[in-house]
């Protein structure tokens, strides 16, 4: 076994830390066929409802385009071979001898720009995405899935096919690193990522394809953990906020968090191993492509969030996260990398980008104000990313941190916070009263008409009760344990203990997320100091205030009571019971002191 810490910088609390411990397509059945194709039927994809097949040569695309086209009822189209070699009466490989790479390219894109397909599986030639032009109009005929494959794979699949002459192809340059090359034209280009696993057959690879496409016409949106799910008449996932308006909302209505309409999306052992071998901000992009529905935030402006977000100006270590080896079988993952040196800034330099976007999307000529209660971390993090990535979106950030409840250095920190767009508010109580006034602030329907009608101002929160805050916080966890498979440290499938110091509960809940996406943790430590309501909650099943006092310690980052994102662990662990949730905290409320049903 092993185990990796992940580390806060000595000069804040230690709540930044955390510990891993490890210890040829066939014919299918007609009513798999009716069902592909009634289910299809019903929606289209782009202008000309086309299913657009993208990927590097070799990587399967035109045999898992007649596979899926065979279960559809679509025509499958070739572009190779069914349409180039036609336009041009000679094969690929002889037009390209003749014109030479880059006008073939051109020559190729001509053609897609004067291709009129509908209705149908095309398979594009692996060259198309250098021509983005051609490539952009493609995508508004129809919906692009990019099937990722393992470079080492198609380099053999290439060589056993006896393919010797590709686009780029030149004395001293080998497959692996012209595929590498290309590699950023299909990033930039697709809807849907099909991670394919190493030697993965077309048949399971189009299952794939199929399963994603469905998830793409149906967008689960989002519903509050307080939602009942006997409701009568629940709302179709239509009319369910998207990640946008959940980014901007920050919480419900009914003062329940954010949470998908879905069961957590899930990465195979295999796809995992995929991951191994990709930079930390590539991992990023796979993993919240999954979490992040494409028609809610594209994956190329996901991309380049993601690159601004970890870049090396932001980060001091290319690894963003690295891990590094402590003592024995313990690891540490050193989160203190960022600009404010918390944790924190793993998910604030990303969520600001979210928010700026959705404003954009939203076109209100209305202004936010982000209201932030902190606990030493959060407040100068939030800082530093809005005043970076806000843009001219206009939104404000107001900062409320306990007076005398967090670090000298993390006052400085904010207290020295300068633009016209930031105000920070020492207040003279704890964090849990910070919080509490704000999620009260949220509550009082009254204020936020008077702030819109009189001010053109919404309220939004930017704590990880945003569910936009909380999301990025799975990526690091995920990818410290592929650094310790990487490593040699375990092997792939090996299970590791995680240990995280807990106040608010979201950095253990990344954590919990990861494992849910198919992470092998075994056993999540929540580590606490004097103020230990989580360590007897978990012990006992009763969450009780009623006779506690807030400490304050030496680790004013974990100096807190009352754990808001407790209640999106409660309804992961419910099986989605919205009304116990409901019922614990309103009783929490009146009574500060909940005790889970036995069913829970």
């Amino acid at each position: 076994m092993a185990v990796c810490f992940l580390r806060q910088a000595a000069r804040f609390s230690t709540r930044g830390c955390c510990v891993l411990v490890s210890r040829l397509p066939h014919c299918h059945d007609n009513v798999r066929q009716d069902g592909d194709r009634k289910w299809l039927s019903s929606s289209g994809f782009g202008q000309h409802n086309n299913i657009i097949l993208i990927g590097s040569p070799g990587c399967g695309k035109t045999t898992v385009g007649r596979i899926l086209a065979q279960r559809l009822g679509r025509p499958a189209v070739d572009f190779d071979n069914d349409y180039l070699e036609r336009r041009w009466g000679m094969t690929v490989a002889e037009k390209l001898t003749e014109v030479g790479g880059e006008s073939f390219v051109a020559a190729e894109g001509d053609a897609l720009l004067n291709l009129d397909l509908r209705d149908s599986v095309l398979s594009l030639s692996g060259s198309v995405p250098m021509h983005q032009l051609a490539m952009r109009q493609a995508a508004k005929s129809g919906v692009v899935v990019f099937l990722d494959t393992d470079s080492h794979d198609i380099a053999d699949r290439l060589h056993r096919m006896k393919v010797d002459r590709i686009v780029g192809q030149a004395p001293g340059v080998s497959m692996l690193d012209l595929l590498a090359y290309r590699q950023p034209f299909y990033e930039g280009a697709h809807d849907i990522r099909i991670v394919c696993e190493r030697f993965q057959n077309p048949d399971d690879v189009s299952e794939k394809v199929l399963k994603a496409l469905r998830d793409y016409q149906k967008p689960p949106g989002y519903i509050s953990t307080r939602s009942d799910p006997q409701t009568k008449d629940p709302a179709p996932p239509h009319q369910l906020p998207n990640f946008p308006d959940v980014v901007l909302q920050g919480l419900a209505s009914d003062s329940g968090l954010y949470i998908p309409n879905s069961e957590p999306p899930h990465f195979s052992q295999g796809e995992w191993a995929r991951l191994l071998g990709c930079t930390y901000q590539q991992r990023a992009l796979r993993i919240l492509e999954k979490w992040i529905h494409a028609r809610d935030f594209h994956p190329s402006n996901l991309a380049t969030a993601i690159q601004r977000a970890y870049s090396l100006e932001n980060f001091q270590n290319e690894s963003v996260v690295p891990v590094t080896h402590l003592q024995d079988n313990q690891y540490i993952m050193e989160v203190f990398h960022g600009p404010t040196a918390s944790f924190k800034d793993a998910a604030l330099q990303l969520m600001p980008q979210f928010f700026t976007e959705a404003v954009q999307r939203e076109g209100e000529k209305v202004r936010y104000l982000i209201l932030v209660a902190t606990s030493g971390d959060t407040g100068s993090a939030v800082l530093d990313g809005f005043s970076k990535f806000a843009g001219e979106s206009g939104t404000l950030v107001m900062v409320l941190y306990p007076e005398n409840g967090i670090s000298e250095v993390q006052k400085l920190l904010m207290t020295a916070a300068t633009g016209d767009n930031v105000h920070v508010i020492g207040v003279d109580s704890d964090f849990d009263f910070c919080q509490t006034a704000i999620k009260g602030i949220f509550a009082d329907g009254a204020l936020a008409a008077d702030l819109l009608a009189n001010h053109g101002v919404r309220l939004s929160a930017a704590n990880s009760i945003n569910w936009g805050r909380l999301v990025p916080q799975v990526v690091y966890h995920a990818s410290a344990y592929l650094d310790l498979v990487q490593q040699g440290v375990v092997s792939m499938g090996d299970e590791c203990d995680i240990c995280i110091p807990t106040g608010n509960f979201g950095n253990i809940l990344g954590a919990i997320y990861a494992k849910t996406m198919g992470i092998p943790f075994r056993k999540f430590i929540c580590a606490s100091n004097e103020n230990d309501v989580l360590m007897e909650f978990i012990q006992t099943g009763c969450y009780d205030l009623r006779h506690r006092h807030l400490h304050v310690t030496m680790a004013p980052a974990i100096d807190i009571l009352k754990s808001s994102n407790l209640e999106r662990f409660l309804f992961l662990a419910s099986g989605g019971d919205g009304a116990e949730v409901r019922r614990c905290y309103e009783q929490l409320a009146r009574e500060k002191y909940f005790q889970i049903s036995p069913k829970s």
